[in-house]
């Protein structure tokens, strides 16, 4: 995973198709034909601009400082109904889960899930089609072609969306991190102030008999996040790919588990009521710091509609146990 600055989620780009070649007015002549019919070829079509999806890209950065993306123009037609060259496709290399907009109306119009998917993000302007075409028994020569299709120029936005197994839900703080590093090879940032993570970290989690899920940490969220306060929204983008959400609320929190677990919730329901159909989990970090009393207290208030761990990261404590609801619910 690219870390730092290098990780690129948002660009807004330029895309410019290339505009179709001309189709040919030329009539037949050679040394026995004097006066021959329309022979006119047709024009190529205008490069496109595609997106194609790369297993193997983690970011939008190799397209960060390519504002302007510009295809092939068509080339016209010719003689001997030959058919012009069609421009040549620019094609844009993107990671999976990249969604494609309109700049201007904010209308998405697709997204890329699948290595090697390619869809046309700016179609080029169709080829022209050559004099052949309008010959008609009244207008045996016509002397005249159809003009290639303009090009496109508008601006596109394409925003990448984390795809993961599990998502980590949390505030700044509650031991993400932490916990991704001790359950993968990942190697994120911590340290004890919130917002260190400023990028989601993705992790492959191995699990029995050499299984595999991955987890991301999405940099956590603050009250209002889904009103846009603080990072907000390009936080909360990320959550939506995950097919289960792991919700982390450390021991020591000053709040109520419950009532943070509930804000949440709130912020995620605020933002995208369809998140709540997504399997919920439940992991309450720094439990090495609870005694049997202080858990059993806890274990009365939580969500009676949520499966719930007590987990360790330092300790090592219910990390396996985590697993195995986790694992539970992907394959639920």
């Amino acid at each position: 995973m690219a870390q730092g600055s290098n990780f690129v989620d948002y660009v807004k780009i330029c895309c410019r198709s290339g505009h179709g070649g001309a189709g040919s007015a030329h009539l037949h002549r050679d040394k026995h034909t004097a006066k021959g019919g329309p022979d006119g070829g047709d024009g190529g079509r205008g490069g496109h601009i595609v997106l194609k999806g790369n297993a193997q890209l983690w970011t939008l950065l190799h397209l960060k400082y390519r504002k302007h993306i510009i295809a092939e123009p068509g080339n016209p037609g010719a003689s001997a109904l030959q058919h012009g060259k069609n421009g040549k496709d620019e094609v844009l290399e993107v990671p999976l889960g990249t969604i494609a907009k309109n700049a201007e109306t904010g209308e998405v119009l697709f997204d890329i899930t699948e290595d090697g998917e390619m869809k046309i993000l700016t179609a080029g302007g169709r080829g022209g089609l050559g004099n052949w075409h309008f010959k008609s028994a009244t207008q045996q020569t016509p002397r005249f072609a159809q003009p290639g299709e303009a090009g496109k120029e508008e601006w596109m936005v394409l925003e990448l969306k984390v795809l993961a197994d599990v998502g980590l839900v949390g505030f700044p703080n509650a031991g993400k991190s932490t916990l991704l590093s001790v359950v993968s090879a990942a190697k994120p940032e911590i340290a004890d102030y919130p917002f260190t993570t400023l990028i989601p970290n993705l992790g492959i989690v191995s699990y029995r008999d050499s299984k595999s899920f991955i987890m991301a940490d999405i940099p956590g969220i603050i009250e209002g996040a889904s009103k846009g306060k603080g990072l907000g929204y390009r936080f909360l983008r990320h959550i939506e790919r995950n097919s289960v959400l792991l919700f982390i609320v450390p021991a020591d929190t000053h709040r109520a588990i419950a009532d943070e677990y509930n804000i949440l919730l709130n912020e995620l329901t605020a933002y995208n009521p369809e998140l709540l159909d997504k399997p919920h989990l439940l992991a309450i970090t720094k439990s090495d710091l609870l005694d049997e009393e202080l858990r059993s207290e806890i274990e009365q208030e939580l969500p009676k509609n949520i499966k719930h761990v007590f987990i360790s990261s330092v300790a090592q404590k219910g990390i396996q146990e985590l697993k195995d609801l986790i694992w539970q619910a992907i394959n639920s």
